[in-house]
């Protein structure tokens, strides 16, 4: 038999057999960029535990748009995929909760219909308030990303509870929404120096947000962290080189957890722990 298939040059129809076993070994992965870190090091989780266990993954960027969204979906409901992990997404959830009839639906963000892995931005932010706080700062100011998305919803909510605490207002000439890359960060810092109005200490929305903040301070001669204290997030290898204090999500972890989920076929919520990083980049007043 092994001679006949060798003389033939066999090869498996693979797509039939898949369809046989009911499975595709491939899981599809929601992420709204390929090149940020936060998602690559997610991704990177899923992937190091995918390949372990002989799926493929197929990343399927969509750049926040909802239409390019749904084929993803689409292609689940069509059996092309196994699963789902969104990272992050752009339609709501009530178009997406009716496409877990067709497979597993795994979320890194805290949905109460979905199995999910999350970090809770809320108490994570509140910590790194209370930090700053201790240390003497007053005038804060913050970046985020969409301002929509569940998790700048929670930073924002944390942030106005921080501040009624020591009985200030939110500034919103010192709150940068769409807030993604170093370019971004960069942006900010000029903003504010054209302004000539600066907070004390600013928390960015990632690692590399911090560091545009503090090429462009260096720019313009601001001593970082005596005249601008600045907090990264995500405690990528930048910010170590960058000796920044930053908060570390444990972002491949999530990724790993994520795929747990649906290789289990679990129906459970995951929290994610969190650790302040304490460097170089925050001063006491």
């Amino acid at each position: 038999m092994k001679k006949i298939i060798k003389d033939l040059d066999y090869q498996q129809n693979l797509p039939a057999v898949h369809l046989v076993k009911g499975e595709t070994l491939t899981l599809g992965v929601i992420i709204p960029y390929i090149d940020h870190p936060y998602f690559q090091s997610v991704v990177g989780g899923i992937m190091e535990k995918a390949f372990e266990n002989k799926y493929s993954v197929l990343c399927c960027a969509t750049n926040y748009n909802k239409e390019e969204e749904l084929k993803y979906l689409l292609m689940l409901k069509r059996k092309q995929l196994d699963g789902l992990i969104i990272c992050s997404h752009a339609n709501d959830w009530e178009t997406i909760l009716p496409y877990t009839d067709y497979g597993p639906i795994i979320s890194c963000e805290y949905v109460e219909e979905l199995p999910c892995v999350y970090p809770d931005y809320y108490e994570t932010f509140m910590s790194v308030l209370d930090y700053v706080i201790a240390k003497g700062h007053r005038n804060i100011g913050y970046c985020t990303g969409r301002s929509g998305s569940f998790s700048s919803k929670m930073r924002l909510s944390a942030f106005e509870a921080s501040l009624k605490k020591v009985n200030q207002g939110v500034s919103k000439s010192w709150v940068f929404e769409d807030c993604f890359t170093m370019d971004d960060g960069k942006q900010v810092l000029e903003n504010l120096y054209r302004e000539g109005n600066f907070p004390t200490v600013i928390l960015a929305n990632g690692d590399e947000v911090a560091a545009g903040m503090i090429v462009q301070a260096k720019v313009h001669g601001i001593a970082i962290p005596s005249e601008l204290s600045i907090i990264g997030f995500d405690n990528s290898p930048l910010s170590e080189a960058l000796d920044l204090t930053t908060v570390d999500l444990h972002n491949k972890k999530t990724g790993e957890q994520a795929f747990h989920l649906f290789y289990n076929h679990l129906d459970e919520k995951i929290k994610i722990p969190f650790q302040l990083i304490k460097r170089n980049t925050v001063t006491t007043l």
